[in-house]
């Protein structure tokens, strides 16, 4: 008998009323796979497809990767330099935006159903358009088909900049779920400790981090952050290779291998999922597109708080403290004015 188990049962003997409680288990998939470039019906037909390999492996959480929906523009430049304008840009932003989806909108709806033909829970990176604005967003559906909301990145990085809008703390949920509190952060927002801390402060177990960094630094950050939050975290990147892009020469990969050829890697994935225990459960696949799939005990969630709880016992609020704005910012408010008529009538709203 180990010492764990000695331990336990020195536990029951001494206890009253001790009992072995059940953890509870959620089946957790990641997608790797690429987008199908500018072609969002086929893209979101494969999606589909993964879904239902996903369900039918008895998965109850399905997480796809950053902008996998519309794409993740690796290599494009839309004829972007300093002072530098040129019409080929344009038109490639044009077609970029054209792959992109209106949430809510009829994509959204058959997202939607997907996850509740699958009877997943859902969280699809896509690349939404709101007017001509882009934004890198994470979307959540229910197991019943509903449409939970949407977190937008708040921080592009590096050249995403100049094609993406900055999300605001309107959108940076944590959705109470029958699996556990579920929530996302983009990227390299994933760097931003005062973005993660906020996720913490809204009790988050279900860490979604859909990326585009397949390096082997990224995987250092992922399992710090489930060692720092005491969450699961599951890490979704695309497997891309340079047959996968459209054919463009303003590209610019940066190549996994020496060889510039239609097989070469571009985006090796990495997916994986690391518990709160700082333990790797599945992946991570540097190898093709494919699933990652693993049980999740939730009891580790708990276990792991014991020594460490970021928000509870090891925080210091009377020294440190954050203050997160949660207010939608528009540019552009319209406030309506009283105005009374000639005749002396009842002011009327304009």
């Amino acid at each position: 008998m180990s010492g764990t188990e000695e331990m336990s049962k020195a536990l029951k003997a001494s206890t009253p009323g001790f009992c072995d409680m059940p953890s509870t288990i959620v089946r957790a998939s990641i997608v790797q796979a690429s987008t199908v470039y500018n072609d969002t019906p086929k893209t979101i037909e494969k999606a589909g497809e993964f879904i239902a390999q996903a369900a039918s492996d008895g998965a109850q959480l399905v997480v796809f990767p950053e902008a996998y929906i519309g794409g993740y523009p690796r290599g494009y430049r839309f004829g972007i330099g300093v002072g530098v304008h040129n019409e080929a840009g344009r038109d490639c932003f044009r077609r970029y935006h054209a792959s992109a989806i209106v949430v809510p909108g009829p994509e959204v709806d058959k997202l939607a159903e997907m996850a509740r033909k699958n009877k997943v829970y859902l969280m699809m990176g896509a690349m939404e358009k709101d007017g001509y604005t882009l934004y890198c967003t994470a979307l959540f559906f229910s197991s019943e088909g509903r449409f939970l909301g949407k977190h937008r990145k708040v921080m592009p990085t590096s050249l995403e900049r100049c094609i993406w809008g900055y999300g605001d703390g309107s959108t940076i949920p944590v959705y109470d779920t029958p699996l556990g509190k579920l929530g996302a952060a983009i990227c390299w927002e994933n760097r931003m400790p005062l973005l993660r801390t906020s996720l913490y402060g809204k009790g988050i177990e279900l860490y979604c981090a859909p990326t585009a960094d397949g390096s082997t630094e990224w995987q250092s950050s992922m399992m710090h952050i489930a060692l720092e939050g005491g969450c699961f975290v599951m890490s979704a990147c695309q497997f891309c290779k340079r047959k996968d892009f459209p054919e463009h020469a303003d590209y610019l990969f940066t190549d996994w291998y020496d060889d510039q050829h239609q097989e070469a890697i571009v985006s090796q994935g990495g997916s994986v999922i690391i518990s709160p225990l700082g333990k790797i459960l599945a992946g991570p696949n540097f190898e093709s597109e494919g699933l990652v799939t693993v049980d999740l005990d939730l009891g580790d969630i708990a276990r792991a708080k014991l020594y460490f709880d970021v928000v509870g016992h090891y925080s210091r609020p009377d020294i440190f403290n954050l203050r997160v704005n949660e207010n939608q910012n528009k540019p552009v408010t319209f406030v309506s004015k009283s105005v009374k008529a000639a005749d002396g009538s009842e002011p009327q709203d304009n």
